[in-house]
């Protein structure tokens, strides 16, 4: 069974990474080749980078975007938004992207998921599908950054995506978003029980504690990201810690460990005491005897 992964999402509006919330406000976070520095450097397994600006489908705002971050990029690096030609994969993938995310165009136009596939493996392709809830509290899917309803209820759409090609699904709650609540375990299972490919899940995580109840859910092949990554540069790495006391298998590639330290119910690290903490910041030497 392949290692599961943590993977931070970094939405971009007009060149600046930004926080969302319900897909209807977004905060600015910075630059998105910071963004990913930071990332790197405490441990991400791989980064999903969607642009959101209302001139996503521009080839120009795509290939500037991965040229800027691509430098800073060490783990496999995601590009989605607004790619809807066979042309515009091509060229992602060219400018440096390792993995397409592919929304409008499983509702749309499965057959360019089959087209994508076929040319650069099932491996590359990420059918992305996002999901509200209904007044009748079944789910829709939804596409164009959660502005059109599609026919296809999610695990339909999923399936679908699967049969075409796409050899991982990112399903995302939109009601979750920005709400540090958790993911929707109740979504996730429906999708994973939908496909055999692994599932990302997205939205609404705000402590590790939020990984840890998603990661059993046979299917998940990753724990996606992103208001919650922003918050201190330490958290992929935090969360990789609470993950593997819970059992989690996890690569463990960064610098900042926390093998040893304790965790509270929220996966959040718990206070040291202050001997220890005292310990840490002196070294006692004995008297040197002559």
């Amino acid at each position: 069974m392949l290692k599961q992964r943590i993977v931070g999402v970094l939405l971009v509006r007009e060149g600046i990474v930004v926080q969302s919330i319900s897909f209807k406000k977004w905060l600015p976070v910075g630059k998105p080749a910071i963004a990913v520095e930071h990332l790197n450097r405490w441990g991400i397994d791989e980064i999903a980078l969607i642009n959101i600006s209302p001139n996503s489908g521009n080839d120009d705002s795509l290939h500037r975007m991965i040229a800027d971050v691509a430098p800073y990029c060490f783990v496999p690096l995601a590009i989605g938004g607004g790619i809807r030609t066979i042309e515009q994969v091509h060229d992602v993938v060219r400018t440096g992207a390792d993995r397409v995310i592919l929304t409008t165009a499983v509702a749309d136009n499965p057959a360019l998921i089959t087209q994508a596939a076929s040319r650069f493996g099932s491996q590359a392709i990420i059918a992305a599908i996002d999901v509200r809830k209904n007044a009748q509290g079944s789910y829709d899917a939804y596409v164009d950054y959660g502005r059109r309803k599609v026919d296809l209820a999610p695990a339909a759409l999923a399936k679908r995506a699967e049969d075409h090609g796409a050899g991982e699904i990112l399903i995302q709650a939109i009601y979750r978003d920005g709400s540090r609540l958790g993911y929707d375990l109740e979504l996730v299972e429906l999708i994973c029980k939908a496909v055999g490919v692994p599932v990302i899940a997205l939205g609404g995580v705000g402590a590790p504690a939020h990984m840890v109840d998603a990661m059993s859910i046979a299917g998940v092949g990753g724990l996606a990201a992103g208001n919650y990554l922003h918050y201190t540069e330490h958290t992929a790495a935090v969360a990789k810690a609470a993950l593997m006391a819970k059992g989690g298998d996890l690569r463990h590639d960064s610098y900042a460990d926390y093998e040893g330290f304790s965790f509270d119910a929220a996966g959040r690290l718990k206070k040291k005491s202050d001997a220890s903490l005292m310990d840490m910041m002196f070294v006692h030497y004995t008297d040197e005897v002559i």
